[in-house]
């Protein structure tokens, strides 16, 4: 009667329900009750098992061996210049780990590894015991398996019951699809080590300066200990709990069996060396520009995961000798009689007492790049690193002052004509000779003399501002603008003259950039640092290569190039650059802007293009007579000097104009010379495609004919300049 009234199926346990109905009353009404109470548990646990299994899918596994380590930044000879992004883990393959790590490894966290199916169930047991009694979750219980479930998948470190059994039904997952080698090799790659490191190879050498397959037992058990409490058991600060949890792993590796007592004692008396602390690499120069290049090449996500190979173009000789170059020479300066601002060493004392604000004392910026690719050999953005972030070298626009005359000067040579040997005016700016929108601009020369009529290529060895600017309206305002703007410096706004003395604003990178067309025949190599990005498969992920576009002709660029290295020649403002140690082939501009507020200097080699720059960053007077050729020249010279012993380039002459030709023009008119022309007519050598074709016609033709009291050219305000200093031939 009682098994007919069950709400059970008949076919549902038939000989025991029988078995129970023939007891008396008092064992059956108890023995139905735990029956049904079975029964829920089960189908509780039936339903849990549907509901975190569904949640276990939810994860992708793959996920397992993404492990962020950080990016290597590679300098051009395969060094490491550092690391970006990312964690400081090594991933490698479970062959690289020493048998004794994982043996330690084993016995202190999971000594059922290989023979449970990723949950130990009487330690699961123990903890929900634990959980219900003292509503703590702390108790043990997590396999290794489990643990890489929730180190992999970021699960939340609340220790609650739902954080436990979600992490058994993904581990029960992980197992159905990874063979136990597999796992073990994930957990030891992302296990945590304290003090930033991650994985097994970077512990080892961190801690112990040596590769992981090298490991003996007594550091092997010393990293095991590790892992369950990474600040307290750190040999770094504390090192006799360490070797207390060293020990205890020893022991549990007797009890598991894994190692005999003896060997465990011997292993006891060793004292374990550990490597000091290591610091956190500084932030540098190079590394901060690479860091920038990134954020513009890649994925903000691509970036931040790490793992990457970054081969850059940096040379690591002369990234050194440009940082210790612009160290050294600027606190010369800081050192000169009539300095008056704070210079660096009392910064660092207020830095030292933690009560400094942002630097104030003098900076400056250096870049090299190589003329035929653009790549970028050298950059540093200023003084130090750590007291200042803001990298001067591509970030911070200063006026250039006389170091834009060259484009100037190249504008009149590739669309007027211009040549080194013509003459322009030295003599003051007649009032109304050159207006603005502000009115009359009269600016004078720096040391305020005048030279009357001299050849381009001594005004701008000078650098005279009367000259330049003569020869900016002789060139033209739009052709001077285009070529600024095709050598990359930028969009100029507005028409004032002002713009031929350098009245704008560029980067230190973007003006040496466009020097480089001199040297380059013309062409215009886009700067980069970075030259290819490899994943954590080796797989190129991004490659630069070359890429350049032509801004004048090569003959152009050879006659700015000698006229340029006449600036370096006794007379010219660059010619300290001798006195300065550097020997071979270089042309050059020297720059101040007005009252000293930035000093310049950019040039050139056949291989490398320098720029430097010195100032302050709020702009204002550096020193008294604070010029480009005194404040930025000798750094200059000190890292080309370097550049040449890096490159292999030996002292010598520039190499002779591309298809020759000798010929006789006039001075004045610029054009082939008569013998009406005089001591005007001097003989020089051209590049084929400057020579002019036409004669001169200021002077009149060979048989002594008057010619037309007007230039050859057109444009405005030429016709005047070429009869003042055609007057002076007459």
């Amino acid at each position: 009667m009682a098994a007919r009234s069950s709400l059970l199926p008949k076919w549902l346990f038939p000989g025991l329900r029988r078995r129970v109905g023939s007891w008396p009353w008092f064992l059956r009404l108890p023995a139905k009750l735990a029956g049904w109470g079975i029964l829920a548990g089960l189908l509780a646990l039936l339903l849990l098992n549907l509901i975190y299994s569904s949640l276990a899918r939810r994860y992708d596994l793959n996920e397992l061996g993404k492990m962020p380590e950080r990016s290597v930044v590679f300098d051009t000879t395969g060094g490491e210049l550092g690391r970006l992004h990312g964690e400081n883990r090594t991933v490698i393959p479970l062959s690289q780990v020493a048998p004794s790590f994982s043996e330690a490894l084993l016995a202190r966290e999971d000594d059922r590894f290989y023979s449970h199916g990723g949950v130990d169930y009487m330690g699961v047991l123990r903890a929900l015991f634990r959980a219900v009694k003292d509503r703590d979750i702390s108790q043990g219980a997590s396999t290794i398996t489990m643990q890489l479930a929730r180190n992999s998948f970021d699960l939340t470190r609340e220790k609650s019951l739902h954080r436990k059994l979600l992490e058994i039904a993904i581990a029960r997952r992980i197992e159905a699809n990874r063979t136990k080698d597999q796992i073990l090799e994930l957990y030891v790659n992302r296990i945590f080590f304290g003090s930033g490191i991650s994985g097994i190879e970077r512990a080892a050498r961190s801690y112990f300066g040596k590769p992981a397959k090298d490991l003996t037992m007594d550091e092997s058990a010393m990293l095991a200990a590790i892992i369950r409490g990474p600040n307290v058991f750190s040999p770094f600060r504390h090192y006799d709990k360490a070797m207390s949890g060293r020990d205890m792993v020893l022991d549990r590796m007797v009890d598991a069996g894994r190692l005999s007592a003896t060997e465990a004692e011997r292993v006891k008396k060793v004292k374990t060396k550990v490597l000091g602390e290591p610091k956190t690499p500084p932030d540098s120069w190079a590394l901060d520009a690479v860091r920038r290049e990134l954020a513009r090449l890649l994925d903000e996500g691509e970036v931040e995961e790490g793992g990457l190979r970054i081969f850059t173009t940096l040379d690591p000789v002369l990234q050194r000798v440009a940082e210790a170059e612009l160290e050294r020479r600027v606190t010369e300066i800081e050192r000169l009689k009539g300095y008056a601002h704070q210079t660096r060493a009392a910064y660092a004392k207020f830095a030292s007492a933690g009560n400094a604000p942002a630097p104030e004392y003098l900076q400056g910026a250096v870049v090299v790049l190589e003329n035929a690719t653009g790549a970028i050999k050298s950059i540093v953005g200023g003084r130090d690193i750590r007291d200042s972030s803001f990298n001067r070298a591509i970030l911070a626009k200063r006026q250039v002052g006389s170091t834009f005359k060259p484009i100037v000067y190249a504008a009149a040579v590739e669309q007027a004509g211009l040549l080194p040997s013509t003459l322009i005016d030295d003599g003051p700016l007649r009032p109304e000779e050159i207006r603005t929108a502000e009115g009359p601009f009269n600016p004078k020369n720096s040391d305020e003399s005048h030279a009357g009529a001299q050849t381009a290529w001594w005004g701008l060895a000078k650098s005279r501002n009367t000259m330049a600017v003569r020869v900016g309206e002789f060139a033209g305002m739009d052709d001077v603008k285009a070529l600024a703007e095709a050598a990359d410096l930028g969009v100029i706004e507005g028409r004032s003259a002002q713009i031929y003395l350098g009245n704008l604003g560029a980067t230190l990178e973007a003006l040496t950039s466009a020097y480089s067309i001199f040297p380059n025949q013309g062409n215009r190599c886009r700067p980069y640092l970075i030259d290819r990005i490899e994943d954590t498969s080796g797989e190129v992920v991004f490659r630069s290569g070359v890429v350049d576009h032509n801004v004048i002709s090569p003959g152009s660029a050879w006659l700015m190039t000698a006229m340029l290295a006449r600036v370096m020649e006794p007379g010219g403002t660059g010619a300290g650059v001798r006195n300065a140690g550097y020997k071979g082939p270089a042309a050059g501009k020297t720059g101040t802007t007005d009252d000293y507020h930035d000093a310049w200097f950019v040039g050139f080699s056949p291989r490398h293009t320098c720029g430097v720059w010195v100032g302050l960053d709020d702009p204002e007077r550096i020193i008294h007579q604070g010029y480009g050729s005194r404040l930025a020249l000798p750094v200059w010279a000190g890292v080309m000097k370097a550049a040449e012993g890096v490159a292999g380039e030996s002292p010598g002459a520039w190499p002779p104009p591309q298809d020759p030709v000798r010929v006789a023009v006039c001075q004045v008119s610029g054009r082939l010379a008569t013998s009406a022309c005089g001591r005007a007519a001097v003989t020089v050598d051209l590049p084929r495609a400057n020579a002019p074709v036409e004669t001169c016609a200021y002077h009149g033709d060979q048989h002594g004919h008057e010619a037309r009291q007007e230039s050859p050219q057109t444009g405005e305000g030429r016709p005047s300049l070429f009869r003042r200093i055609g007057d002076l031939f007459r």
